[in-house]
């Protein structure tokens, strides 16, 4: 059976060269309330076991979080993404809430559905996010927690679910696209349009984890899929390769290959986004980890790292000759997962090449020219 999906964004979510963000447009973030989890994803590049008490000292606290709100809120910023981990296992999950919405932020809230009680539908409705965004892994035991490793997921699961979707908030749907629920797939796509009035999207890029743990990483590297198993989903999805044809002057760009820009950062981080750490670490977004690029909020103010930190960082370059003859140059580096971030998590090194990004990138490449 061909698979069917319908995206949330028609286009991948590419890092695009060469359209830079407006600093003076409005901005955006990322806050990750906590690492912890209370689940054990196969492919998660970020959870922490739900107990882990050192993980749990050294998150930002609701004052601390009320501060970061009100200091992106005079920056410009309108709308934040509560994110973890697990946002819902904070126990103070309500006054961090209530902390950004009361600097007029528009929010939405990341969760996997499995700590929804009847307390957080009562509070949703009283003070509605702009959206809830919830991951379906499976949609059965088998595969759920398969991917979960959590006896009693998916009933949690698909409790919370259920009482978020009767509530009436806005609910998206999303999906991972792993070798563990790859069977599956179809039958996700079925389960999400039936609850959702719009669409859902799905993602089959899996990122290395923050901590550098190589035996996650050896786990994340098993769940992903081909590069050719990647052309088949986007091309199966009708919306999103029409999309990528559409956009073939953003995606494939042939000037690119007599650029002599020496830059690392030729896409939007750090210019319209940023990402607040649940350790307190300013990043300019949610995949760059390496250390010079992370600035401590618990120090400095947010205005600090916007003003001063941020345009240093930007200015970095490379000499790496790999880099500036390859990926620098590339025509169709728009089709690829290749940035700094990812870079740094796959080699350690912010401009080394990802053999598996070009694989990807060609395989695009060929797949919309046979259109």
């Amino acid at each position: 059976m061909a698979r069917t999906f319908v995206s949330r964004k028609a286009l991948p979510e590419f890092p695009l060269w060469g359209k830079l963000g407006d600093k003076r447009a409005a901005l955006s973030f990322d806050l990750e309330a906590t690492a912890r989890c209370n689940l054990n994803c196969r492919h998660c590049y970020i959870n922490l076991p739900a107990g882990d008490r050192a993980a749990k000292r050294r998150e930002f606290d609701a004052a601390e979080i009320a501060r970061i709100g009100g200091e992106a809120a005079a920056l410009g910023a309108v709308w934040c993404l509560v994110t973890g981990g697990e946002p819902l296992l904070r126990k103070d999950f309500f006054d961090i809430y209530l902390a950004l919405k009361k600097q007029g932020l528009l929010l939405s809230v990341f969760t996997n559905a499995t700590l929804v009680g009847p307390e957080h539908v009562r509070f949703f409705k009283k003070y509605p996010p702009r959206d809830i965004e919830v991951t379906v892994y499976g949609v059965t035991k088998a595969t759920y927690e398969g991917v979960t490793r959590v006896p009693g997921s998916f009933a949690a699961f698909t409790k919370g679910l259920e009482m978020l979707l009767e509530s009436g908030v806005k609910v998206r749907l999303k999906a991972m696209a792993l070798k563990s629920n790859a069977g599956e797939l179809d039958a996700i796509a079925e389960f999400c349009r039936a609850r959702t009035k719009d669409y859902f999207r799905f993602d089959p890029f899996l990122h290395y984890r923050f901590d550098r743990d190589a035996c996650r990483n050896a786990e994340i590297e098993a769940e992903r899929l081909s590069a050719e198993e990647v052309v088949e989903l986007e091309r199966a999805d009708r919306e999103r390769f029409m999309a990528m044809e559409k956009n073939c002057g953003q995606l494939i760009v042939p000037a690119f290959s007599e650029s002599e820009c020496r830059h690392l950062f030729r896409c939007d981080a750090g210019r319209r986004t940023f990402v607040v750490g649940f350790d307190g670490n300013f990043r300019l977004c949610a995949s760059l980890y390496h250390p010079d690029f992370l600035y401590d909020l618990r120090q400095d103010s947010l205005a600090e790292a916007w003003h001063g930190f941020i345009p240093r960082m930007l200015e970095r370059k490379s000499d790496r000759r790999e880099y500036l003859e390859k990926c620098a140059k590339c025509p169709v580096i728009n089709l690829c997962l290749w940035c700094p971030a990812h870079a740094y998590l796959e080699t350690g090194q912010l401009d080394a090449p990802v053999d598996k990004y070009c694989q990807l990138a060609h395989a695009r490449e060929n797949a919309l020219k046979k259109g």
